[in-house]
């Protein structure tokens, strides 16, 4: 209800002031509230160990060490596989892997559930069970092997810039089989959950058994997803009347159904009871969506630079700005920014994004996308992990 409340005000041209009942808001929230990357870094410490090493193991192995010397062949080329493993690397904003964290952190915030008696927690660690872990672990696989079946370029759109045919078509089969890999060792663990060395009780299987199905029809969000985002040309999306509710179902299941399942089944795992379970679910749903809009609007926010930049014409800030504006109008924008041989001038376009709503807007979802998640951590004890859960929240939502 109060997401289209928010979407009349912002339809309406005024500027959405939401506010969590009961706690300080977003809006309110402290200027000094610290960046991403310390806010990453002080989570890490909590959880016993940097997330960057959840999938190591993985990325370690022969088979994806062999991928790696292959990948070398295409440097030189501007294939997005290349891309992608240099960001997987070198992830100085700490974006690609805090899911995992994110993880961790609510199941340390949450503890465990008062009816486990505490002798049978023989495997927790730092107040996260190895379970719990090893689905932080699942989860990032996941969601790094979507990253990388997204790197599959289309050959037909391709220019003679962009790298050799072969050397392209090669980067495309290194990235189906790399990401499947990856899929294959998550699908292996997320089984595995169910093959302790301990005898598992009929209500321990059942709990094993609702995790399997949440993080299974997570990935089938995540297909379904990509698909939205891939079942038009680019031509046709220049144009596409595509409205902000449409946007957030399509990216809710893209970008923030793993997380929020993943936090979800962790509290399953725990044995929580079901108001709990939903809590952490909609921490998740809501952290990531402030995430990707916080994402969506650095480059219409980053000072002033020479450089020339891109962005995504399905973007939140162009989707606002395209709602505001209206379809004829918006078309009008986009053909005056279109110069010699139909190339999209993202600058010129940047500004007239920039001089309407949008912008605004879009951050004003952010932070509407932020109060939620802080609201859904109202239920957990006080904690540093739960603090740290709400620093994250701070950080996707500062714009200073």
């Amino acid at each position: 209800m109060r997401f289209r409340q928010l979407l009349r005000a912002l339809r309406g041209g005024g500027r959405a002031r939401v506010a969590v009942a009961g706690r300080r808001g977003l809006l309110s929230a402290p200027g000094s509230a610290a960046s991403w990357s310390k806010v990453v870094s002080e989570a890490e410490k909590l959880v016993g160990y940097p997330t960057s090493f959840l999938s190591l193991r993985c990325l370690l192995s022969d088979e994806l060490s062999n991928v790696a010397l292959q990948v070398r062949k295409l440097v030189g080329t501007k294939h997005p596989l290349l891309s992608t493993a240099r960001e997987f690397v070198y992830d100085n904003q700490n974006n690609l892997q805090m899911r995992g964290l994110v993880v961790l952190l609510i199941s340390k915030a949450a503890g465990p559930s008062s009816k486990v008696e505490l002798s049978s927690q023989p495997d927790m660690v730092s107040g996260i069970y190895s379970s719990q872990r090893s689905l932080a672990e699942i989860t990032e696989l996941i969601h790094t092997a979507f990253l990388v079946h997204r790197g599959i370029v289309n050959i037909g759109e391709l220019k003679s810039c962009d790298g050799p045919m072969k050397d392209m078509q090669f980067g495309n089969k290194m990235a189906v089989l790399s990401g499947d890999f990856l899929l294959a060792n998550a699908c292996t663990s997320l089984a595995q959950l169910q093959n302790t060395k301990h005898r598992l009780f009929q209500d321990e299987i059942e709990a094993n058994n609702l995790v399997v199905e949440l993080i299974s029809s997570a990935i089938g969000d995540l297909v379904q997803g990509i698909y939205y985002e891939n079942s038009t040309l680019e031509e046709t999306r220049l144009t596409d009347d595509i409205g902000i509710s449409t946007w957030t179902e399509q990216i809710f299941l893209s970008h923030s159904a793993l997380l929020a399942k993943s936090c979800k089944a962790a509290m399953e795992l725990a044995k929580h009871d079901a108001e709990i379970q939903k809590m952490a679910f909609h921490y998740g749903k809501h952290m990531s969506m402030s995430h990707k809009i916080h994402l969506d609007l650095q480059p219409f926010i980053k000072g002033n630079s020479t450089d020339s930049v891109t962005f995504s014409l399905n973007s939140a800030p162009a989707v606002l700005h395209q709602e505001f504006l209206g379809r004829e109008a918006w078309i009008k924008q986009i053909r005056e920014a279109q110069g010699a041989g139909s190339i999209l001038d993202y600058t010129k376009l940047q500004e007239a994004i920039k001089a309407g709503k949008g912008v605004t807007s879009a951050i004003d979802l952010c932070r509407y996308h932020g109060n939620r998640a802080l609201e859904a951590l109202e239920c957990f004890p006080p904690s540093e992990a739960r603090s740290a859960l709400e620093n994250i929240v701070y950080a996707v939502t500062r714009f200073s």
